[in-house]
């Protein structure tokens, strides 16, 4: 009896250290701007603008975001999103249609998803590889460098 109220308690602390969804954009607004902050948006209308959001975005089957980036902890997408994402996970629902780039440590789609852009995997310590420059990339390359 005492062991299954602490199972249920370790349950609740592990689900409250995940983010959800706090705020909602409705199926009949549209928002341009700058969206930031922590906690969960879920949006069911239209968002032009730039998302920084420490938390989790969800797109709506009739949401549709356009945007020069979003960044976030994890993006799910069953509508329309014209934007690069860096996010820890992205998964891109069967409804869910992406034009952009994509950095993630953990990525899924669901059959009928649609992606247009490049997929790049990071670690799971979200730190992205040191990237050698065009300088160093010549000099690899030439023959007669030392």
């Amino acid at each position: 009896m005492f062991k299954k109220k602490e199972e249920s308690t370790q349950k609740l602390e592990a689900s409250s250290d995940q983010k959800r969804v706090t705020s909602v954009l409705g199926p009949d607004m549209s928002w341009k701007g700058e969206l930031s902050g922590a906690g969960g948006v879920r949006v069911e209308g239209a968002f032009e603008g730039s998302m920084q959001i420490d938390g989790l975005i969800v797109v709506d089957r009739k949401g549709r975001i356009t945007s020069e980036g979003i960044q976030a902890h994890s993006v799910i997408i069953a509508g329309a999103v014209r934007s690069d994402i860096k996010a820890d996970r992205v998964e891109i629902r069967s409804t869910g249609r992406v034009w952009g780039n994509v950095v993630t440590s953990s990525f899924s789609t669901e059959e009928g998803a649609y992606l247009r852009g490049k997929i790049e995997m990071e670690e799971e310590t979200g730190e992205a590889p040191e990237e050698e420059s065009d300088e160093d990339q010549s000099a690899a390359n030439d023959p007669d460098a030392e």
